[in-house]
């Protein structure tokens, strides 16, 4: 697990979490709640970790849905600030652009 990620975790932990309108649009288009995405926080496994990101500290992560289905979710936190988690967007992984466990993208 990264910083980034354990950052994250314990700022929705604490409540402490904003979903991006971009973040909204992508669950809505993929037929994801926010609440699923929350709930399965702690099972997230880190795909790419962006520390040093020009908008701040980022991180693309595994996730399940509520079907036990792959998401992805990229969550930062603002540049210069400590909070919140930001839920940046989210999207069910494409087969043909990712190995079958979803964590590395193809050659």
């Amino acid at each position: 697990m990264t910083q980034t990620l354990n950052a994250v975790k314990a700022l929705i932990a604490a409540g402490d979490v904003c979903i991006s309108e971009h973040g909204y649009d992508e669950l809505a288009d993929d037929d994801l709640t926010v609440r699923e995405i929350i709930q399965g926080i702690d099972a997230a496994v880190v795909v790419e970790d962006y520390p040093k990101y020009p908008k701040g500290p980022c991180v693309l992560v595994l996730q399940s849905d509520a079907h036990g289905d792959p998401v992805h979710i990229v969550w930062g936190i603002p540049r210069g600030s400590s909070s919140p988690a930001v839920l940046i967007t989210a999207y069910r992984p494409d087969p043909a652009r990712w190995n079958s466990s979803f964590t590395g993208r193809k050659q």
